[in-house]
């Protein structure tokens, strides 16, 4: 085995992924480098693969950037195309969201019991956009999407994506998200494999109608009584 050839390959993927962490949260090199006590030129050589940071330096710009120790020594490759994968044909998966956004304002508009003149009048848009909007030929602005669903009492989560990969990743997000808010003996308890069955069991009870319930809380009492 090349050691130094897995050393530079290992410190060029760090490198990568440590000016993507750093890009994404919106931080400097400067900065960066102030926390760990190194220059922005270090931070420099570090995202450039000509050298990796210690274990300690790592901990803390983990911590910093808010994103998982490991996430800077795994392979990259996989994950991103994984992602070019999902991501294939976008463009026509982006004129049928369009589509169906489109469908549901149409919809949604017609449940509220409003004209298009009434609601171009409304929110101060042109009956050729809005009609425009409803199918699906222009994409809507964020901030008009809201304005109309605010006025057709809608919530914006009916209308993002629900299914595929970025609403898999979105819910993994939110499960996260989620999982960080339980208190600290609860996240451990979850996170024992040996405790997954209990888990199991509650999940079937929280399905279970009040009636049912009910019966299965009597079968208990006997067996213990």
């Amino acid at each position: 085995m090349d050691y130094q050839l897995a050393i530079n390959i290992l410190s060029k993927k760090m490198g990568v992924l440590l000016k993507t962490a750093r890009t994404q949260k919106g931080e400097s090199k400067k900065t960066c480098g102030e926390i760990i006590g190194a220059t922005s030129r270090t931070i420099s050589k570090y995202e450039a693969g000509d050298k990796s940071p210690s274990l300690p330096e790592l901990e803390v710009l983990a911590f910093y950037l808010d994103v998982p120790l490991d996430h800077f020594w795994e392979d990259i490759s996989p994950a991103g195309q994984d992602k070019m994968e999902a991501l294939k044909n976008l463009e026509q998966r982006m004129e049928l969201r369009n589509l169906k956004i489109g469908a549901s304002l149409r919809k949604f508009r017609q449940d509220s019991k409003l004209s298009m003149i009434q609601v171009s009048e409304k929110i101060g848009l042109t009956s050729y956009r809005l009609k425009s909007y409803e199918k699906g030929k222009f994409a809507v602005p964020i901030a008009e999407l809201k304005a109309l669903l605010r006025l057709y009492d809608r919530e914006l989560a009916e209308l993002v994506v629900s299914t595929g990969p970025i609403a898999e990743w979105a819910h993994e997000k939110k499960a996260g998200a989620a999982f960080v808010e339980l208190p600290q003996d609860l996240q451990e308890f979850i996170l024992k494999p040996i405790n997954r069955p209990y888990l199991e069991i509650a999940r079937k009870l929280s399905q279970m109608s009040v009636d049912r319930m009910r019966d299965v809380a009597e079968g208990l009492l006997d067996i213990t009584l």
